[in-house]
């Protein structure tokens, strides 16, 4: 079976990335990372995607907020299929994944969720469960598809909510568990998808 070939997005700094990179780096994930693309010219993840060597691409979004226009996701599309991309792995990408990129890669997209979905979907997940008053946290790894944070769950940790956390340290907790998580089930995913 051959590794799968990772098209990474985010719009942050790009912790669940490196987290990624540094899976592929040990050996503990069997991949190659061929694109990280972000919609800000600035991240940090295209920083870092630097640092690791990997090809960094900034692709400017358009001008709405939530969303890339169709004309650049079509071009995110092209950029993903131009590297050989098998799995597009949203670490941190903050818009919603519309219908060009939803259509060239059916069930080839995963993306990490900072709660227990379906529970607080959207937006600083773990400021909703805080302010919620839940006893556990989170975080979720599923499939994208055409809603938000509604696609099939692949695999979840959990994190407990302790006295006194406040909304960064509950978070800071959670990404622990997302840097676990992530690279573990893109590598079986993967493999669940070649053995059909």
């Amino acid at each position: 079976m051959r590794p799968p070939r990772l098209g990474v997005l985010g719009s942050g700094k790009g912790s669940n990335y490196v987290a990624i990179a540094e899976a592929v780096r040990s050996g503990s994930l069997d991949a190659n990372i061929m694109l990280v693309a972000s919609d800000f010219p600035d991240a940090g993840i295209l920083t870092q995607a630097h640092a690791f060597g990997h090809h960094a691409l900034h692709i400017p979004p358009g001008p709405f907020r939530t969303k890339m226009s169709p004309e650049a996701e079509s071009r995110l599309v092209d950029a993903l299929h131009d590297a050989g991309t098998d799995l597009v792995i949203l670490a941190g990408f903050m818009r919603v994944i519309k219908e060009p990129l939803l259509r060239a890669f059916p069930n080839r997209i995963l993306n990490i969720h900072p709660s227990l979905l379906p529970a607080f979907k959207g937006l600083e997940a773990w400021k909703q469960a805080l302010e919620a008053g839940v006893p556990e946290a989170g975080c979720t790894v599923h499939l994208v598809d055409a809603q938000i944070d509604a696609g099939e769950i692949l695999a979840q940790a959990r994190v407990p909510v302790l006295p006194g956390d406040t909304a960064a340290t509950l978070h800071a907790r959670i990404q622990v568990e997302e840097h676990k998580i992530f690279p573990k089930v893109i590598g079986n995913y993967w493999r669940e998808l070649q053995s059909v």
